[in-house]
């Protein structure tokens, strides 16, 4: 599959990038990973784009490690290391971090349309007016909300081990470069009401919102 190495920075961190062409995607290309076999019934498209990811997260290891897939399909990272990976549309993502929280979630920007018809999914009626009063236009703001819990959800899997829908997380910020979400419940070992701070930036049609929490 013919693909594309970068990098940028977002709050400190070095993200890696892979953007990648799926129509150049052969089965034979699985055999990079080690865990191939376990992808044989997973559709093309899943198949590409879980190679794009760890491509990125391989580049992010410093091309020392692969992850391998756990049980609930989450990433597992070399001992010591915690990391996250994400892909949307024709990119990958990958971080990798020695201690703390890591997530990082990217998705293509939801048209207005669209956003208003799944918003009860995903936010509150106190959550719409928050976006509705920022500075962003509601597609963008939408858009990053609905990526930071996705980024949040993916750091905290590790210690929670339990799936957390769009109601287990608020927004309470956001603006030009930061949002802002806390804990509508208790999540074991993390508390109602705690909150966490996401970066976000634009990678062109696209956002990406990141959480590194000590």
């Amino acid at each position: 599959m013919r693909t594309t190495h970068t990098s940028f920075l977002l709050a400190g961190q070095t993200v890696h990038c892979i953007t990648f062409d799926p129509s150049t995607f052969i089965e034979g290309d699985l055999l990079w990973l080690p865990h191939h076999q376990q992808l044989t019934h997973a559709g093309r498209k899943r198949k590409a784009d879980h190679l794009a990811g760890r491509i990125a997260a391989f580049h992010a290891l410093n091309r020392q490690a692969i992850p391998a897939i756990g049980n609930n399909g989450e990433p597992l990272w070399p001992t010591g290391i915690t990391g996250s990976i994400s892909h949307s549309g024709t990119q990958a993502v990958a971080i990798c971090r020695e201690k703390g929280l890591a997530g990082i979630d990217c998705e293509a920007i939801i048209d207005e349309r669209e956003a208003i018809e799944i918003q009860d999914g995903v936010i509150n009626p106190q959550e719409a007016q928050l976006l509705a009063l920022s500075s962003l236009t509601f597609d963008l703001a939408f858009t990053l909300t609905f990526s930071a819990k996705e980024s949040l959800f993916k750091a905290l899997f590790p210690q929670v081990q339990a799936w957390m829908g769009f109601d287990s997380a608020r927004i309470v910020a956001l603006n030009a470069d930061t949002l802002t979400l806390t804990l509508t419940r208790p999540l074991p070992p993390f508390a109602q009401n705690q909150a966490f701070t996401l970066h976000w930036c634009r990678l062109d049609a696209s956002v990406v919102t990141l959480i590194c929490d000590e």
